[in-house]
């Protein structure tokens, strides 16, 4: 029996620091009293590609680059201009910008920075992993850490040292157009897994060719839009900020993350790039982070043009960067370089936080080894590709695999089956991967690997010769996709439906909506294909979870998808023929309605229901699937839930043991999930909150001992003084259904 990673708790043993050692305490104070304040400030700015480079993708303009490295001085580059290029095109791109580099008066290395979200986004041919979402379905830490791994290992060997990842953000917000890119509602998870991508990325020591330096994002609390559109804005009060959007970016600091990105949008009306409370009396006083603060995208010169509280560009400036910015994604232009030089001149902006800002920028170049050698290392590029990393791809895609609904047993399919294959997703790449797939959006299929695979591909693959047909055609948008009379007219012949439903890929603002609910188009795909009176399997491949009430009683299954990467399709396939048992649990609560947005984390009214006391019901929590949902092809038995002890005192322990078995014909893997509810509090407490969480494989027949140990730390809470506690009082565990109940006291 394989016992899969703990995922409930810190990932022992990681603790990584951004802390300098004397040596680079000296090189760097001995660097700053030689540099110019335009040298300084050229640091500090950062520009996109495109304004170095010449109207050929990928191809730079020598005088552009002239002018901003040595004229501009600026110390770091990023993104694309329009899609990934390859590793060999990077490794140009990289040399040119080093090079130019020699020709400035310190020859300070250039950090170019990239998005690798679920895999190295912008080099062709990377491997593409699970989005967060997904990723979070798996519970699996060490599948996140291991695809964290690969994607530092093939931004390494692009050249590229520094990757603007993981989002922490935490996802309760379904509207969101960044929601996929989340690690879904929970805090516990999102902590967990954001740890454990960071560890993918730098464990291994910045300076090796396997590791690059981390960006947490967005700090803080980006995802908790009050209308889900990006970049607008949150109203939260500080209780909240604390218990549910702050613990993911603490547990990150505490481990030594590297870098952070801002929050685009604004709190309570003060936009995050210029609250010196949040980036500086938080972030720096009382998480005690230590690395690369930078901007996102425009944001600076937001504040004066959107955001409506700088009456100027340079008080734009001067307001970000004194609140706590090192580095400012311009990046268009080179404005932020002139208006910073012009404010510090007129004493706006105190020297003593440039240079604050500006070592931090060196220590971080040295800590990634630019100092040593700013190149392509050519040992680095030999990871590049390797097979391995589809099996890893795989197995991750397969975990995310979520079977909501399995009526009467209809899945595993016999591969003799008539199978018809219709819907938009069916023929699509793209809307199998998402955002950041080899362009920003991820729709330009022409980019992807020729050897992706389709739904249809990899269902043809799988069943007998001539037994599966389509009425699609390739490409998610394509009108074909949705006639119903052909669907109709084709099921005929079929002994069940496979309907590939869902989104399309869509990134930040452009994937803005107004309501969840599944496109009309998609609707009458589903309705027709149920009046066929054939079963059909409704496959979702979507970012954020679309609204399919009132179509989900006529699906004889739902299998959740999401955007699983490069091996969507594979999975997909293994789990309809039942080549993979699915053990996928849901990130989110699947909403009913536009109008019942409630967690599973809820407080107890917003359980009750009623229209007087008489009527009072306890049915305010009713998601069409809940938070953790997810059906096996087996079936799994717990025990009673065992404790040592029923009183838990102090800074003590306390042991909790539960046994698994799965009582079902096939082996399969489970999660099992560790939820406590306080009974009374001094804050109205939650219903339930998850505290720990284990996977683990079982074959059929087997049982296996699940334990867990619990301190107050996991019972603790935020009150209304905004202080972390644990309080005396008397709490359930619930695991599988069985609960338990004990003691805490001080």
């Amino acid at each position: 029996m394989k016992k899969f990673a703990l995922i409930g708790m810190l990932l022992c043993g990681i603790q990584f620091s951004f802390s300098q050692t004397p040596a680079e305490k000296l090189k760097v104070d001995a660097l700053l009293k030689k540099m110019t304040l335009e040298e300084k400030v050229g640091q500090m700015t950062q520009v996109t590609l495109g304004v170095i480079c010449s109207p050929q993708d990928g191809v730079l303009d020598t005088a552009l680059l002239r002018k901003a490295i040595v004229d501009y001085k600026v110390g770091s580059v990023l993104n694309v201009t329009g899609h990934a290029l390859s590793v060999d095109q990077w490794h140009t791109v990289i040399t040119q910008i080093q090079d130019e580099e020699k020709n400035t008066r310190l020859n300070i290395p250039c950090i170019y920075g990239l998005d690798g979200i679920h895999g190295q986004t912008y080099t062709l041919n990377a491997t593409l992993f699970p989005q967060s979402i997904a990723m979070a379905a798996t519970r699996n830490a060490d599948l996140v850490k291991q695809a964290a791994k690969v994607t530092a290992m093939e931004l390494r060997a692009s050249g590229v040292r520094w990757n603007f990842a993981p989002v922490l953000d935490c996802g309760r917000q379904p509207l969101w157009s960044r929601f996929p890119e989340t690690y879904g509602e929970d805090v516990l998870i999102g902590k967990t897994l954001g740890m454990a991508a960071i560890a993918g990325y730098e464990e291994d020591g910045l300076k090796n060719i396997t590791a690059v330096a981390s960006c947490m994002k967005h700090y803080l609390g980006y995802s908790a839009s009050r209308t889900g559109k990006d970049r607008t804005p949150i109203y939260m009060p500080d209780i909240e900020m604390r218990e549910y959007y702050l613990p993911q970016f603490r547990e990150a600091v505490k481990g030594g993350a590297t870098t952070l990105m801002v929050n685009s949008g604004e709190i309570n009306g003060t936009p995050v790039h210029a609250s010196k409370y949040l980036l500086t009396d938080v972030l720096r006083k009382e998480l005690g982070f230590e690395g690369v603060v930078v901007s996102d995208w425009e944001d600076i010169e937001r504040l004066h043009t959107r955001h409506m509280v700088a009456k100027t560009p340079r008080d734009a400036v001067a307001m970000a960067v004194n609140a706590g910015i090192d580095m400012s994604m311009v990046p268009n232009d080179f404005s932020f370089y002139d208006l910073l030089i012009e404010a510090v001149k007129a004493g706006e902006v105190p020297m003593a936080r440039i240079d604050e800002a500006v070592r931090r920028i060196l220590l971080l170049k040295m800590k990634v080894g630019l100092f040593d050698n700013a190149y392509p290392e050519p040992a680095a590029a030999a990871n590049f590709g390797k097979a391995e990393y589809q099996t890893i791809a795989l197995d991750a895609a397969h975990q995310a695999m979520t079977l909501l609904k399995n009526k009467g047993n209809i899945l595993p399919l016999a591969r003799n089956k008539k199978i018809l294959v219709a819907g938009p997703a069916a023929q699509t790449v793209s809307g199998l991967n998402g955002c950041w797939s080899y362009t920003w959006q991820g729709k330009e299929e022409q980019w992807y690997p020729v050897d992706s695979k389709t739904i249809l591909q990899a269902i043809a693959d799988k069943s007998s010769l001539g037994n599966v047909n389509t009425v699609t055609l390739k490409g998610f948008e394509n009108t074909a996709n949705y006639d119903v009379a052909k669907l109709t007219a084709a099921a005929a012949d079929a002994d069940v439906i496979v309907l590939c439903l869902g989104e399309n890929a869509y990134a930040e603002s452009p994937g803005n909506t107004r309501d969840l609910a599944l496109p009309d188009n998609q609707v009458k795909l589903a309705e027709a294909a149920a009046a066929t009176g054939k079963p059909v399997i409704l496959v979702l491949t979507e970012g954020r979870p679309r609204l399919i009430t009132g179509i989900e009683p006529k699906m004889t299954a739902i299998l959740q998808a999401y955007w699983s990467g490069k091996k969507t399709a594979e999975a997909i396939a293994d789990v309809l023929f039942g080549d993979y048992n699915p053990d996928g649990k849901l990130p989110y609560s699947y909403p009913r309605s536009m109008g019942e947005m409630v967690l599973y984390d809820r407080k107890p009214t917003e359980d009750i229901r009623e229209i007087f006391n008489a009527d009072m019901n306890m049915s305010g929590y009713d998601p069409l699937y809940p938070f953790g949902w997810g059906l096996s092809y087996t079936t799994f038995d717990y025990s009673d839930i065992q404790l040592s002890t029923n009183t838990l005192k102090g800074d003590g322990t306390l042991t909790v043991t539960v046994t698994v078995k799965n009582s079902g014909s096939k082996a399969g893997k489970q999660t099992i999930e560790l939820y406590t509810h306080e009974h009374y509090a001094s804050i109205t407490p939650n219903m339930q909150r998850l505290r720990a969480f284990k996977k683990i494989s079982l074959n059929a027949g087997e049982s296996q001992a699940v334990t867990f140990t619990l301190t107050k730390n996991d019972l603790a809470f935020v009150n209304a003084q905004s202080k972390t506690v644990t309080e005396p009082g008397d709490f359930d565990i619930m695991i599988g259904g069985k609960k338990a109940t004990f003691s805490y006291v001080q």
